[in-house]
């Protein structure tokens, strides 16, 4: 694994009432011993930026990709991707663990494009965990007068965690319209906070 994630640290932050983790049974044969699928059952993701998927009710188990689109309307979809277990969504894109190198791939339905967002599942948590963070700890300083430098240090934060972030694994930023990039631009311009939050209602 790329980062050093554990339960313990996403308690201490969020508390456990916050963390989604899947059940061991919800990953087919092909993924269920892979080191992502065992992140993702013992540590989870914070909710709130990240969606974590909800295992069918009816089985108990995750969809693969051949259930929520079309793999042959992706040209550069791998060979095998059809049958990696959809373990989440990020903005309108599904996100799918690929069980044998352990990377984690962004399916865009609306723009029918897939690429490898992430290397491990290790990074897929790391970066929530930092931007969730962003969201939930920043606090402006000062009146309206300073507003604009403190949009700078929103901004400067959210940039030292893409420069560190791809310092590790360049995948989750990798492009400017990267789902992620996305996201951690519109953190930057204010427009995820929420409740009394610093961008709330901006």
């Amino acid at each position: 694994m790329l980062f050093d994630v554990t339960r313990r640290q996403l308690v201490d932050v969020f508390g456990a009432e916050r963390l989604t983790t899947l059940p061991a049974g919800a990953f087919p044969p092909s993924a269920a011993g892979s080191e992502g699928a065992r992140l993702l059952q013992t540590v989870g993701a914070p909710t709130g930026t990240l969606y974590l998927r909800e295992p069918d009710e009816s089985d108990g188990r995750l969809p693969v990709v051949q259930d929520v689109v079309d793999v042959e309307d992706f040209e550069h979809a791998p060979k095998a991707a059809g049958a990696w277990p959809v373990v989440g969504w990020l903005l309108n894109a599904h996100l799918a663990l690929d069980p044998v190198s352990g990377a984690v791939y962004a399916f865009d339905a609306d723009e029918e494009s897939v690429h490898a967002l992430h290397a491990d599942v290790s990074s897929l948590v790391q970066v929530t965990v930092r931007l969730q963070r962003v969201l939930e700890e920043f606090t402006f300083h000062g009146g309206a007068a300073d507003e604009e430098a403190e949009f700078e240090r929103l901004e400067r934060e959210v940039e030292r965690i893409r420069q560190e972030t791809s310092g590790i694994d360049p995948l989750p930023f990798w492009d400017e319209e990267s789902v992620w990039a996305m996201v951690a631009d519109e953190i930057a311009a204010g427009q995820r906070f929420v409740g009394d939050g610093p961008g709330a209602g901006r």
